[in-house]
C-alpha cells in the first residue's frame, strides 16, 4: 500500500500523513526524502532543502545559461532539475521497497503509472489554514496569511513546472479531502478506509 499526499499549506498534510503511516505501521516520508536523495545523488543536503518544492530558481538557471554537470546521466542540466531528478529517483526507490506514505514532492506524478498507489490531496478553508499556521508556527494572522500565500504559490509553481498537470487538479488524485473541523485522526481513518477498499 503506497499513499501519496499532496496538500495545501496549513491543511495538516504532514501530520495526517504521519498518522496514516503510524496507524498502518508503514514508513513515512516527507523531508526525509531530501536527506536520502542527497545521500544517494551526492548533492549537498542544504542544496536539496534550498530547492525543496521550489521551481523559481529553475527559470533563473535556464535563462542565465548557468548549468551544472550531472555525471550520472552525462548531461548538462540546471541545478533545480538535478534536485528534482534526485528526488524522483529516490521516490521510485522508496516505492519499490514496499508500503509507505509520501507527502509532497510531486510523488503523485512520479508514481502515476505504478499500480496500487492511492493519490490523496488535502485542502482546507483559508480561515482554518490561518488558524492552524498561527498555532503551529506561533505567528500572527498577517504572517500566517503571507506564509500560506507564499508556500502554496511555491508548491503550485514547482508542481506545474515539473509535473504534467496542475497542482490540486482533481483529475490527478483518487481522493480529495477537506480537513476543516476534522481531527488528524479522523482524516487519517478516512484515507485508510478508502485505501483498504
Amino acid at each position: 500500500m503506497i499513499i501519496t499526499i499532496g496538500r495545501e499549506y496549513g491543511s495538516g498534510g504532514r501530520e495526517i500523513g504521519e498518522r496514516v503511516a503510524q496507524k498502518l505501521g508503514i514508513p513515512f516520508y516527507d523531508k526525509q526524502i531530501l536527506t536520502r536523495a542527497a545521500q544517494e545523488s551526492g548533492l549537498c543536503e542544504e542544496v536539496m532543502e534550498h530547492h525543496d518544492e521550489k521551481a523559481g530558481m529553475g527559470a533563473l538557471f535556464m535563462n542565465s545559461g548557468m548549468q551544472v554537470s550531472n555525471a550520472h546521466v552525462g548531461l548538462q542540466m540546471p541545478l533545480n532539475q538535478r534536485v528534482f531528478l534526485a528526488q524522483f529517483e529516490t521516490i521510485n526507490r522508496i516505492a519499490a521497497e514496499g508500503d509507505c506514505v509520501i507527502v509532497g514532492r510531486c510523488a503523485d506524478y512520479v508514481l502515476k503509472d505504478l499500480p496500487n498507489v492511492l493519490h490523496v490531496f488535502l485542502y482546507a478553508s483559508d480561515e482554518k489554514r490561518i488558524e492552524r499556521i498561527m498555532r503551529v508556527e506561533k505567528v500572527d494572522r498577517g504572517t500566517a496569511r503571507d506564509l500560506i500565500r507564499k508556500t502554496d504559490k511555491q508548491r503550485k509553481n514547482y508542481y506545474n513546472f515539473f509535473a504534467d498537470g496542475n497542482w490540486g487538479l482533481r483529475s490527478n488524485y483518487d481522493l480529495m479531502l477537506r480537513t476543516d473541523n476534522r481531527t488528524a485522526d479522523e482524516v487519517a481513518d478516512t484515507i485508510i478506509a478508502f485505501a483498504k477498499r
